[in-house]
């Protein structure tokens, strides 16, 4: 740090709730703990304070709600609801905080102009990508992203990115991307969504053993929307129910989102009610405890060209407990877990998918190696590692950085594709429980 005395803020700028964000908790904290204060402009759920102090940051909510689930129109209206007031926000707190940074979370990618007028007074705007927005609604919204829109998503990306000093990112594949459509690579860095090892730590819960009560206990914690598919997991209960009734499987979704009644109304069809259990959203902090009271971690994802970039958080949870894990075989599971440590089945085939909980039931040495496969691959792609080169690179762009700091970042830490074949990305998305 140049001159001593009180570093700067960063100030964050995100479309989400702060407590329900991960990714940004992550980065909020790991600046808060290496002494630099965060200022983050977030969204107001019923009932919370305007302004309040979580994790040692200082979270200031705009009284605008998140709307999952609803029509185009709707999202758009509040992202620019959003826009505006959050903008506004760290404008006026601009003279008397005296930002060092401005770090934008997307979605929306086009938040990054709320920042503009901190730009032009010199403050450094890094654009943290969660999503690849373009992508993304195609996928949220099949029926409105024909080429003329698709288009013009792509191009608020670039500009957005033109915005930037800097971009983030959460996996190489998301950066090969971007460098592909001409972003250089030198602005470009991959951060990924590494799980707190400190949290997820088995040791540190009453870890199930497997079956320990004669029934087969799964779980699934994330959002409860088309994407993650499910329908597929429930069609996959009921088949298991169907082939070994001796087993008992039972679901536990920790969750919410639009799919959630359509998923009560199919259990009902399906005859499988009383073997799904919707306990709702629970904290971060309470997902662990969740984990280590199951024997199998469901990570269900649809495959689109959106998913083919991402990879779902709850695969590096779910490792971390030390946890049999069965998920949707993607290019991106592939590439980092192999077919040593996850169990795959073909995404939207709830027949595949029970044949693959089955086999981890009837293979438990099998069971065993790959839970340890995984978990090796976890110790090595952990935000106690990744915390450090984020921090650096805020650090680089802070007129008041530690070049200590940024110094360490640059040579301790390890980048994605330097922890070898197995750890070569990292997931995408907000889909935490």
């Amino acid at each position: 740090m140049s001159g001593g005395g009180r570093k700067r803020p960063v100030c964050m700028l995100t479309h989400s709730y702060y407590e329900e964000d991960p990714r940004l908790r992550r980065e909020a904290r790991a600046l808060v703990e290496r002494g630099r204060p965060v200022d983050v402009y977030a969204l107001r759920r019923a009932g919370d304070p305007a302004h309040d102090a979580c994790d040692g940051v200082s979270v200031h909510r705009m009284n605008v709600q998140r709307h999952q689930g609803a029509g185009l129109g709707t999202y758009l209206r509040e992202y620019v609801s959003f826009f505006v007031r959050a903008g506004l926000a760290a404008t006026l707190a601009h003279p008397r905080r005296r930002y060092a940074v401005v770090q934008v979370h997307t979605l929306p990618d086009f938040l990054v102009f709320a920042a503009a007028p901190l730009r032009l007074s010199g403050v450094p705007v890094v654009i943290d990508l969660h999503e690849a927005m373009p992508e993304f609604f195609r996928s949220r919204f099949p029926g409105a992203s024909g080429s003329l829109v698709y288009s013009l998503l792509e191009m608020q990306e670039r500009l957005s990115i033109a915005a930037a000093d800097r971009a983030i990112t959460v996996n190489d594949a998301l950066a090969t991307r971007l460098r592909a459509r001409g972003v250089s690579p030198d602005k470009i860095t991959v951060v990924p969504n590494y799980p707190v090892l400190g949290l997820f730590d088995d040791a540190a819960h009453n870890t199930r053993m497997f079956m320990a009560d004669g029934t087969l206990q799964l779980i699934y914690a994330g959002a409860l929307t088309p994407m993650y598919e499910l329908d597929v997991a429930l069609g996959a209960v009921a088949e298991v129910r169907r082939r070994r009734p001796e087993i008992q499987p039972r679901l536990a979704i920790y969750g919410r989102g639009d799919s959630e009644e359509q998923l009560r109304t199919q259990a009902d069809r399906l005859g499988i009610a009383d073997s799904v259990a919707f306990h709702g959203r629970i904290p971060i902090e309470d997902v662990p405890a969740a984990i280590a009271a199951a024997d199998v971690g469901l990570a269900p994802t649809r495959r689109d060209r959106y998913t083919n970039d991402s990879l779902s958080t709850k695969i590096f949870e779910y490792a971390a407990m030390r946890k049999a894990i069965v998920a949707s075989q993607l290019p991106l599971v592939d590439r980092i877990f192999g077919p040593a440590s996850v169990t795959t089945y073909e995404p939207g085939n709830a027949a595949s998918m029970a044949d693959a909980i089955l086999r981890l039931v009837d293979q438990p040495e099998e069971r065993d190696r790959r839970v340890e496969e995984a978990r090796k691959i976890v110790r090595q792609a952990s935000w106690e590692i990744e915390a450090d080169r984020y921090s650096a690179l805020i650090e680089e762009l802070a007129p008041d950085g530690s070049t200590t700091l940024a110094t360490a970042g640059r040579t301790a830490a390890y980048s994605p594709a330097e922890l070898g074949d197995g750890v070569a990305a990292a997931p995408a998305s907000r889909e935490d429980a």
